[in-house]
């Protein structure tokens, strides 16, 4: 479901409430000011620490992402792939040229030209390879910044409740204000371990889970391109892609590969001897 990670927070965060109230808690009593500054503004700044201003910035595209990711169609790459393998079987690789270009996948695009220009199969795939170890690097260090945040998140909140509770230590002469004070104490821990994992660390899995998605496909994208390259039948082509996709896939991905490529004419019948 491409909603899963906005609908498991939601639902996360629903049982916390639901709980809390059924204790007889009101939500009310989690708004903390000062604790909330402690933990959310201290795990910013201890995470920008460890990280790099650009990577802070591209935070809020990868929640986007994270919530709503376009998921890879290795359905669709697998038609493409064997489309092309059955027009360069036909007509050659250089009939290729005029397609290729209308790609609007980069890697797809530039793997395909590499072939169409005559390149040399193991410097095409060394190109290849290093464009998808390129994206796996770049994807790392793009979810770093969650990973900090979820480890750092409940120290901020444990430092917030030792905060918390020097205040109420320095109030004990006021006995009216110690029970709502150690109440505010524990609420910053309360912040640290549910924003850590409740958010965080979800957010970074999803974004780790995503890119190994997406190395999938380019993995398998190369393969078929190397696969065009060497001429083989599109038919073999589409048996070898489909081992990139899950066996509870495999049937309707079979079924569309086949049908993308055209049945061999029937040969003429020998004549009576």
């Amino acid at each position: 479901m491409k909603a899963a990670t906005a609908i498991g927070i939601g639902v996360a965060l629903l049982g916390l409430l639901l709980g809390s109230t059924m204790e007889g808690t009101s939500p009310a009593a989690f708004i903390n000011i000062p604790a909330a500054l402690i933990v959310f503004v201290g795990t910013f700044g201890a995470t920008l620490a460890g990280s790099t201003m650009e990577a802070m910035k591209k935070i809020p595209a990868l929640y986007k992402k994270a919530i709503s990711p376009d998921k890879p169609d290795a359905s669709e790459q697998l038609e493409l792939l064997v489309g092309f393998a059955e027009r360069a079987r036909r007509e050659g690789l250089l009939a290729l040229d005029d397609e290729v270009a209308e790609l609007d996948d980069a890697f797809t695009k530039k793997g395909l030209q590499l072939v169409v220009d005559g390149t040399d199969p193991e410097l095409v795939r060394e190109i290849l390879e290093n464009e998808i170890d390129g994206m796996a690097s770049r994807h790392h260090h793009g979810s770093q910044p969650f990973d900090k945040a979820g480890g750092l998140a409940p120290t901020l909140g444990i430092i917030g409740t030792v905060m918390g509770l020097v205040h109420v230590l320095q109030n004990l002469s006021q006995p009216a204000t110690l029970g709502p004070a150690i109440s505010g104490a524990f609420i910053a821990t309360l912040f640290g371990v549910a924003s850590a994992n409740l958010v965080f660390l979800p957010v970074g899995t999803k974004l780790k889970l995503l890119s190994a998605e997406e190395q999938e496909l380019r993995t398998m994208t190369l393969e078929g391109i190397l696969a065009i390259q060497a001429g083989d039948n599109p038919r073999v082509v589409a048996d070898k892609l489909l081992s990139f996709i899950p066996p509870a896939e495999r049937a309707a991905e079979g079924d569309e590969a086949d049908d993308a490529v055209p049945a061999p004419a029937a040969e003429p019948e020998m004549a009576a001897a």
